[in-house]
């Protein structure tokens, strides 16, 4: 099992890799925390700061702040809630899903190059593993859930 360990840690080095270099690729548009934030609005469509701040690990100020940029930059808006007139949520402007399109086209190019080098085989065997680590992850993911 410690060598399983040790070859999935490398797997998830090498994706992180094809992930900050997707991100560099964008320049100095954004930081890795403001991409960070655009893809919590992007899973959740529309999110509040208070969510925000939670998934980001960060005080509400400092959300505040960073979406302040990013409205600035013109890839986020805030918007009253439809359902809640007294709440504001977070969007993704058009330019925010453009630019969150363009790291995800930047990601699978590279990750398209790496598989080509992999046997019809191997790229068959990957994705029923990678499907059966995700679903034990969220399994993992759910017991805690229970338990706390």
């Amino acid at each position: 099992m410690a060598d399983l360990s040790h070859e999935v840690e490398q797997a998830a080095r090498t994706l992180a890799g094809i992930w900050n270099h997707a991100h560099e690729a964008l320049g100095t548009r954004v930081s890795p925390s403001q991409l960070h934030a655009l893809n919590i609005v992007e899973r959740h469509e529309q999110i509040n700061l208070n969510g925000l701040a939670a998934e980001l690990g960060a005080i509400p100020s400092s959300a505040s702040r960073l979406c302040d940029r990013l409205q600035a930059a013109g890839l986020l808006a805030r918007q009253v809630n439809a359902k809640n007139r007294r709440e504001v949520v977070l969007v993704l402007t058009r330019d925010g899903r453009e630019l969150l399109a363009e790291v995800t086209r930047n990601r699978r190019t590279a990750l398209a190059t790496i598989l080509s080098g992999v046997s019809p085989a191997g790229r068959r065997a990957l994705l029923t593993g990678l499907a059966e680590f995700n679903d034990a992850a969220a399994s993992a993911d759910a017991d805690a859930e229970q338990l706390a």
